[in-house]
């Protein structure tokens, strides 16, 4: 994600009395994500139980983790089974108050919204005539089957990309695999589209077995002018769903 981009709220979202970081390496699976997330990615609970111990160590020794512990495994609470579409992100923004557990969103109290999502607003307008909304709530994405997953999980407050090669990766590759592999009960493949922005995003291409995609430049301010906009994601998307007999997104996001 694009990195110092300030928040007018200083604070984390409340963890709505959710586990902190020392207990989560000893929780279920089925207590830290949707039941069938959890078969899933059975085959990588001991890596994942691996990354949870170092996070929690990493909190337990004063680093201010992000996003907050109950958000951490957040994309996984949707279930795998609803999941069309997959946007696929780098890791949580570093600035405190910004990472809620789900890729290029945000609470609806931050102010002002991180440049990256700004730019993503643009391109849906451009694309759709979708008027932007001045929060980063992306929850009624999630709730029509849009997986919105990071390639590493946490984050160092204010340090870019210093949880990369920690292990996250292995269970977002373990994700990824299960999501463009699901069948139906007749074997046939589910409807998934994957959006991928960036080079991060795009080196899952081998994972998706062939699932349609729109792949472009990051939404950052750095790269977002070298062919982001334009790219007209959101209804590529929707064209691609179609041809596989899925319902569309509708894109828009509420008021506050």
């Amino acid at each position: 994600m694009v990195t110092g981009e300030d928040a007018l709220f200083d604070l984390e979202p409340a963890d709505a009395g959710g586990p902190d970081f020392a207990a989560l390496p000893g929780l279920p699976l089925d207590e830290l994500m949707a039941p069938d997330w959890a078969e899933a990615l059975g085959p990588v609970e001991g890596q994942l139980r691996e990354v949870l111990a170092f996070v929690a160590e990493q909190a337990a020794n004063g680093t201010r983790i992000l996003p907050a512990a109950a958000n951490l495994l957040r994309a996984f609470s949707q279930p795998l089974a609803d999941v069309k579409v997959l946007i696929l992100g780098q890791d949580p923004y570093p600035t405190p108050g910004h990472a809620v557990g789900l890729s290029f969103a945000v609470s609806r109290q931050t102010r002002p919204i991180p440049r990256s999502l700004a730019n993503i607003y643009r391109e849906l307008q451009d694309d759709l005539g979708l008027p932007a909304r001045v929060h980063g709530d992306l929850s009624a994405w999630t709730g029509q089957g849009v997986l919105l997953l990071n390639r590493v999980l946490s984050v160092a407050a204010g340090n870019a990309g210093s949880h990369r090669g920690k292990g996250w990766e292995a269970i977002t590759t373990a994700a990824v695999t299960a999501v463009a592999n699901r069948t139906d009960a007749a074997g046939r493949q589910s409807p998934l589209v994957a959006i991928l922005w960036g080079k991060d995003a795009e080196g899952v291409v081998p994972l998706l077995a062939g699932t349609p995609s729109v792949v472009s430049v990051h939404p950052s301010p750095l790269s977002a002018s070298r062919g982001f906009f334009g790219s007209k994601p959101f209804s590529r998307t929707n064209e691609l769903l179609l041809r596989q007999g899925a319902e569309p997104i509708d894109w828009e996001l509420p008021v506050l």
